[in-house]
């Protein structure tokens, strides 16, 4: 049986040093660093022109790192990109995963084990450190739904994304807990509440939980 393909990886961090430390570190882990990228433009560049099967993109890139994880989500959808992060910051960690990333690594992890990670995503695994999988499970843990009427009159002029924002907020769901539950911003949260509102005819959310409740 021939041995699999090494894995092929851009890198993408916008300290030269550290930038070298990590393409080092992932070439003796079998892995092969295909290209290297200090800015967000420059990463989209090389990763499109290499097409490698991981992208590693410093969340802090020069540019903004997660506007390139978007940029290449839409561009090399077979890619996997894989953030990479000083802090585990909440904000970040969901930000990341809207952007289309499939992992959210730190940058303290032990060198030897970010080419195992980076395999792992593409092996279907979260690359995702513990305490920040116990934050996602905890954001998506289903909370208890308010008893709306999803054949009253008032469900039906609703979209399907309305009715499930309204139902979210309901329950007792932030604008920011929501946005991070559907993946949406906050501000696309706020357009769907708006909306509807003025389909219900009310001004405030309460009236529109009763009427969806069926009082």
């Amino acid at each position: 049986m021939s041995d699999p393909l090494p894995v092929r990886i851009v890198v993408a961090d916008g300290d030269p040093s550290a930038r070298i430390d990590v393409a080092t570190a992932l070439e003796a882990n079998g892995c092969v660093v295909c290209g290297e990228a200090g800015t967000a433009a420059e990463v989209v560049t090389v990763a499109v022109q290499h097409r490698p099967d991981v992208v590693l993109i410093d969340i802090d890139l020069p540019g903004h790192g997660i506007s390139a994880a978007r940029e290449l989500a839409r561009r090399l959808p077979s890619t996997a990109l894989v953030m990479f992060a000083e802090t585990a910051d909440d904000d970040d960690l969901f930000d990341s995963l809207r952007a289309g990333a499939a992992g959210y690594l730190l940058k303290d992890t032990d060198p030897d084990r970010i080419g195992h990670a980076l395999r792992g995503v593409l092996n279907g695994e979260a690359a995702i450190p513990r305490h920040l999988v116990r934050r996602l499970t905890e954001e998506f843990r289903s909370p208890a739904l308010p008893r709306f009427v999803q054949t009253s009159p008032a469900a039906a002029k609703l979209t399907a994304r309305e009715w499930q924002v309204m139902e979210l907020l309901g329950a007792g769901l932030t604008t920011d807990q929501v946005a991070r539950r559907l993946f949406l911003s906050r501000s696309t949260v706020r357009v769907h509440v708006s909306s509807a509102l003025k389909k219900l005819r009310v001004t405030d959310r309460e009236s529109a939980f009763d009427i969806l409740r069926g009082e």
